[in-house]
């Protein structure tokens, strides 16, 4: 198909995504493709910045610049440990584990919003899954290293979700919300990790958090939860995936199959879908300046990374054959 030799010829780190996370070919015939994308600029960037993971002060989880959002996009192009700096940066990671089994950023926040004001090891609820979920994707053991964090993690988990919540060392910050409201970021984090834990993959815990997500999709005009919409802003297409948006939900939830026949799923991507070209491409409507780099930082013109991403939603969900799934 014309959108896949697109794909194929948009550069090495999408054409290395697509030949190995899409296509399905074995890694060892791409070798030359692998030191390709190991000597982009951005990338051997981006591999730097890892390695040094808690050089970055987290104030902001929206942050596509923290270290655990970059890890997890060289993992989500096909980079693994075998990658020195990913294993640099998963060996910090577990250098930081907590008497709960989770792991810590460097943080700050202020006395202000209840937290002590200087730059503390910590973790909050919308990052630990995501550090668990690293911890998964570079095959650490579960037992050893995950599995005690995520007993910890879903014990907290509500009738209608996850709420927010951090560690003893943030004090008593939260988000902008009242306590009894579930956190729709959280409850998508959490999704993503369940999806690499088959003792939780179709538990109770994954139905609850999805409903939590599709309930406020059906009321998205009057629920609002911890400040976190789904209006005009979350319905334009964007990437990378970090944060709470409409490619990021629906590519989450597209890889739970019974998820993929109910009607606020299929409003959801009827969107997404409705938003590509005539040639299958999809351009981002809105941008994180910090990416401009990268061909899914302008509004401009389709992006070969977007489009891969979307293009798989829309295979799940049986829209697009070109994909080998």
């Amino acid at each position: 198909m014309e959108v896949i030799d697109w794909l194929l010829a948009s550069g090495p780190y999408v054409e290395y995504a697509t030949r190995k996370n899409v296509l399905k070919q074995d890694a060892t015939e791409l070798l030359d493709l692998r030191k390709a994308v190991l000597s982009d600029p951005r990338v051997q960037k981006y591999l730097s910045d890892v390695a040094d993971f808690n050089g970055t002060l987290v104030t902001n989880h929206k942050n596509p610049d923290l270290p655990i959002h970059k890890l997890l996009f060289l993992m989500d192009i096909g980079l693994d440990s075998e990658v020195q700096s990913i294993d640099t940066a998963i060996r910090k990671i577990l250098g930081n584990k907590d008497e709960n089994g989770l792991y810590k950023s460097m943080t700050n926040v202020s006395k202000h919003f209840g937290g002590t004001g200087e730059d503390t090891l910590a973790w909050a609820f919308c990052d630990a899954p995501l550090m668990l979920l690293a911890l998964l994707r570079a095959e650490v053991s579960y037992e050893d290293h995950v599995k005690q964090g995520v007993d910890y993690l879903v014990q907290f988990q509500r009738e209608n979700g996850f709420p927010c919540g951090v560690s003893k060392e943030l004090g008593k910050f939260r988000g902008p919300g009242r306590k009894s409201d579930p956190c729709p970021y959280v409850n998508l984090i959490m999704l993503k990790l369940f999806l690499m834990i088959p003792e939780y993959a179709e538990s109770e815990n994954v139905r609850v958090s999805i409903n939590t997500l599709l309930d406020q999709w059906e009321n998205s005009r009057e629920s609002h939860p911890y400040m976190f919409f789904m209006g005009t802003d979350f319905r334009k297409l964007k990437a990378p995936a970090i944060w709470y948006d409409l490619v990021n939900v629906i590519d989450c939830l597209s890889q739970y199959p019974f998820v993929l026949k109910d009607p606020r799923f299929q409003e959801m991507i009827d969107i997404m879908e409705a938003k590509a070209n005539p040639e299958k491409q999809f351009t981002p409507e809105s941008v994180y300046l910090k990416c401009k780099a990268w061909d899914f930082g302008q509004k401009k013109q389709p992006s070969p990374w977007l489009t891969h991403v979307c293009l798989q939603i829309l295979s799940r969900a049986g829209r697009f054959s070109g994909f080998t799934l």
